[in-house]
């Protein structure tokens, strides 16, 4: 029989993202003429994971001015659709079950509505095409209990489970992947090489700059 006594050395990581998705409310009728935008924030599991089996709920703390601004959620999805016209910072809380022994995390994210960008063709964002915000991230558990750590083995959870390629089917599908985690640093040890040849160039530039006076 588990326990909750903590296994030393131990550390898991479980995989989530976070964030908000939003769609323009241009030509749809809203109870509050002003909103823009309707939007969903949201933590989830990657590969569709249902989290409730060690997480128990998640609190959303929205703008003061939202009727009952703390609102709980209690069931898988964890997420709280809305409407709105600003943009403000979310705070996520999120509880663990009792038996996991371990005390709640909160997550902070600036809400989402306007791309900011254009699409990934260099085009003018299309009008009605939503936007969305995702954050990676990992809870990481330290030293879990026996009776956590046999929770995390019975759903196959012991090891991440970032998937080996990105998808493209859906495009408000978050885009983690092993595939592009791999992208990502080859991309920055490519900039890095940059940074350092302009810093040798510069050197040498300064260097001759010394020589002729």
């Amino acid at each position: 029989m588990s326990s909750n006594k903590r296994i030393k050395g131990l550390s898991i990581s479980r995989p989530i993202y976070y964030g908000n998705t939003a769609t323009p409310l241009t030509g749809k009728k809203t109870s509050d003429s002003d909103h823009t935008h309707k939007w969903t924030v949201l933590l989830r599991g990657l590969n569709n994971e249902d989290l409730s089996y060690y997480i128990r709920k998640v609190v959303f703390k929205l703008h003061e001015t939202y009727p009952n601004p703390l609102r709980s959620v209690e069931q898988p999805p964890f997420e709280l659709t809305e409407t709105g016209w600003g943009e403000f910072e979310i705070m996520i809380k999120i509880h663990f079950h009792v038996a996991t022994s371990e005390k709640p995390v909160t997550l902070y994210h600036h809400l989402r509505l306007h791309p900011y960008e254009d699409d990934i063709n260099g085009q003018p964002w299309p009008k009605d095409k939503p936007v969305s915000s995702l954050i990676y991230d990992e809870f990481v558990f330290n030293e879990p209990t026996e009776q956590f750590r046999d929770i995390l083995a019975k759903n196959n959870a012991l090891q991440p489970n970032l998937p080996a390629k990105k998808a493209t089917k859906d495009p408000l599908a978050p885009q983690f992947s092993v595939q592009l985690e791999q992208e990502e640093l080859e991309r920055l040890d490519a900039a890095q090489r940059e940074v350092n040849a302009q810093i040798i160039s510069l050197k040498q530039r300064m260097a001759a700059l010394d020589s002729d006076n």
